[in-house]
């Protein structure tokens, strides 16, 4: 064999060769709101309860493979449906892989509308499926016709809907998405990963369609370094999809921190709450800024456009806040920008930096 074959140019797919790596920027001592975490920290002595609580944990064992118990706590305070299944991963991006995974097969398509959550394409392409994406409506609304349309042609084995949607906060219109459901010749996947800012759930309607799963994940809601979602959905879908799951994917120490965050569901509940509150007075400031058009939320992040996106970006970090540029994506998302929702002193650091970028003619210090 002649040493170039045993390159990874000779072996690696080239649709994986062609992907880029998804990549996270090292905050260092910038404000971080780029990446849709909840603000705050746990208190003190909730903290030292949680520490303790960890000070049986045989790390020596395997964990519980099935995560049995925390399984049922997620089932009781999520208002999982009885007779609905419940499958955890490592994080809701492992859950997205497995549904891949098992359905994948050449020529199979996965389809999404667009701009949406990123790892569906990704994971798509790597499990060898075609992916499909519908663009948005150019209010960011779900283009009826166009996904029924797309439906009808390409047959997609899973549909893929983020509500509300990431990266545009959009709570899709429910009457569409149940006549996509009723369209749909294979899964839907309501990806709810933004359920603790918004009143809107399909979750209890799990077992309504025969094809409906629900997907969620407790980052969000201010756990984020645990890497724990969840799938709800009929049984005889989940027992397969379970196939895929790799033994002991949820690790002991997931495993009892999540049990002991749910026993104080309050807290986090209660700071859910608060990024409502603090999206909707950051909404209302950057809606009032000459040159910048915000959509409105149902996340705890908001979308804006303006002009010089790329430049306005840089000018944020040089003063020391750091938000998502999505404008390299270009097309529906050509000059935009997304910040999370952080605490209050976070939300006017980054507007007192966004006015004085914008007061700069959107160019960073130093430069003109």
């Amino acid at each position: 064999m002649k040493p170039e074959a045993k390159s990874p140019q000779a072996w690696i797919r080239p649709q994986i060769r062609a992907l880029t790596a998804y990549h996270v920027p090292d905050p260092g001592d910038l404000v971080k709101l780029d990446a849709m975490e909840n603000p705050w920290p746990w208190p003190g002595d909730l903290t030292d309860a949680w520490l303790e609580s960890l000070r049986g944990l045989e790390l020596n064992r395997y964990p519980d493979p099935g995560a049995r118990e925390l399984s049922e706590h997620l089932r009781a305070s999520m208002g999982v449906p009885d007779d609905a299944a419940l499958l955890l991963g490592n994080g809701s991006d492992e859950l997205i892989q497995m549904l891949a995974l098992s359905l994948a097969e050449p020529g199979r398509v996965i389809m999404a509308p667009e701009p949406t959550f990123v790892m569906y394409r990704l994971i798509a392409t790597v499990a060898g499926c075609d992916y499909r994406g519908v663009p948005l409506a150019q209010d960011f609304s779900l283009d009826r016709g166009a996904m029924l349309a797309a439906i009808e042609r390409h047959r997609p084995a899973i549909l893929f809907l983020a509500w509300p949607n990431n990266p545009t906060g959009t709570l899709f219109d429910a009457g569409v998405i149940e006549q996509l459901i009723e369209a749909a010749p294979g899964l839907v996947v309501i990806d709810e990963a933004y359920a603790p800012f918004t009143d809107a759930s399909l979750l209890p309607r799990v077992g309504e369609f025969p094809n409906l799963l629900v997907l969620r994940t407790v980052s969000k809601m201010g756990l984020a370094g645990l890497r724990l979602g969840y799938l709800a959905g009929p049984r005889d879908w989940l027992a397969e999809i379970d196939k895929t799951r790799l033994p002991y994917n949820i690790n002991a120490l997931t495993q009892a921190s999540a049990l002991f965050a749910l026993r104080h569901r309050a807290l986090l509940d209660e700071q859910a709450r608060r990024i409502r509150e603090q999206r909707d007075r950051l909404f209302s400031a950057l809606a009032a800024l000459p040159g910048v058009t915000a959509w409105p939320s149902e996340a705890n992040f908001i979308l804006f456009r303006v002009a010089g996106a790329d430049a306005v970006f840089a000018g944020l970090r040089e003063r020391g806040v750091l938000i998502k540029n999505l404008s390299p994506a270009g097309g529906a998302l050509a000059d935009c920008l997304r910040v999370t929702v952080g605490t209050g002193e976070e939300n006017a650091r980054f507007l007192d930096a966004l006015r004085g970028v914008l007061a700069d003619g959107g160019l960073p210090r130093g430069r003109g």
